[in-house]
């Protein structure tokens, strides 16, 4: 395992996918995507990405108006949802109190008929990398010296000049609060979806999952804070009663991208739609979670996926790799 290094911390805010400078002559490998983040984070016995997380359970009731957007089988009744809330990175020991760092939710919601449909989520609006290329010249950047130091600041800089969309994520987690609880903030699906209803109409979208009352931490809070707070908090929280999310569906006007997730949608300029509510009732064992991937392909008829979103078709063999290796 590699020595603990501010890079680590940093490194972390950059999302919930396995991918990534400047665009190479062939795309990297899944195999490659996660060799990366091994080269930054070290080797360890869990997920590459997002390695710390507890895994909860809950249910998802569609609202009224689901059905007029998509014919999705998870919008036609109520169902159990499997949950897992995580920190971002492949360091298991990051801190919960990092400021600069993505938290996830990932959601398992059960479709019917031995099927299901996942929604892999991040605390900010935007993703790091347009590109698989991209995502592992990012990491390679900041793979720690030898001396251990942390990465080598000039390779950052390059890097980040001649990406400047990989700066985009890192600016808005830097701009807004720690979250106090996994249950108190914001996520966001980054990619664009396409939503289609019975009558064959279709919308595209992104998902957003709110709480209902956000929770933020002000940095001295937060650094009064032990570094291993949210599951404990999760715990009490959900012995108490549910932790309740709205999903909503952002629509696209028209110009907005819909296969660059590093670029942000100005939601409060966008119709949105409540697709339902999101119940998380009880702590899950973690082999629940752990035991498959949560993949953001894995859709149902209804949802379908950006068509040339370069990130987006890369997660799935990705994902593959890291559940094959914590495996072995």
């Amino acid at each position: 395992m590699r020595s603990k290094s501010i890079s680590k911390v940093a490194l972390a805010s950059f999302g919930l996918a396995i991918f990534g400078g400047a665009a190479s002559a062939a795309e990297p490998s899944p195999e490659a995507t996660v060799d990366a983040l091994a080269a930054v984070f070290g080797s360890h016995k869990v997920r590459g990405s997002h390695a710390k997380g507890i895994c909860t359970k809950g249910t998802f009731t569609p609202s009224h108006e689901a059905e007029s957007l998509s014919k999705a089988s998870i919008f036609a009744k109520s169902g159990p949802a499997t949950v897992r809330f995580s920190m971002a990175g492949g360091n298991p020991k990051i801190p919960d109190k990092a400021k600069p760092a993505v938290r996830g939710l990932a959601v398992k919601f059960d479709a019917g008929k031995g099927s299901t449909v996942d929604l892999v989520m991040i605390s900010a609006p935007v993703f790091f990398a347009r590109t698989p290329e991209q995502f592992v010249g990012f990491l390679q950047a900041r793979i720690p010296q030898p001396d251990g130091k942390g990465p080598d600041q000039a390779k950052v800089k390059a890097f980040t000049e001649a990406n400047p969309e990989t700066g985009r994520q890192g600016a808005w987690l830097n701009s807004h609060p720690v979250p106090a609880s996994y249950a108190g903030v914001s996520y966001w699906a980054v990619h664009a979806y396409t939503l289609t209803n019975a009558g064959a109409t279709a919308s595209n979208v992104r998902f957003k999952m709110v709480p209902s009352a956000e929770a933020n931490l002000t940095d001295d809070e937060a650094k009064a804070k032990p570094n291993d707070f949210y599951a404990d908090e999760l715990k009490e929280r959900l012995a108490k009663g549910p932790a309740k999310f709205d999903l909503i569906a952002i629509h696209a006007d028209a110009g907005d991208t819909l296969d660059d997730p590093t670029v942000q949608w100005p939601e409060e300029a966008r119709k949105s739609t409540k697709l339902g509510t999101l119940d998380v009732t009880a702590i899950e064992a973690d082999a629940t979670c752990d035991g498959s991937t949560f993949d953001p392909a894995n859709l149902v008829d209804g949802i379908s996926g950006p068509k040339h979103d370069a990130i987006f078709p890369v997660r799935s063999p990705a994902y593959a790799v890291s559940l094959t290796r914590r495996a072995q």
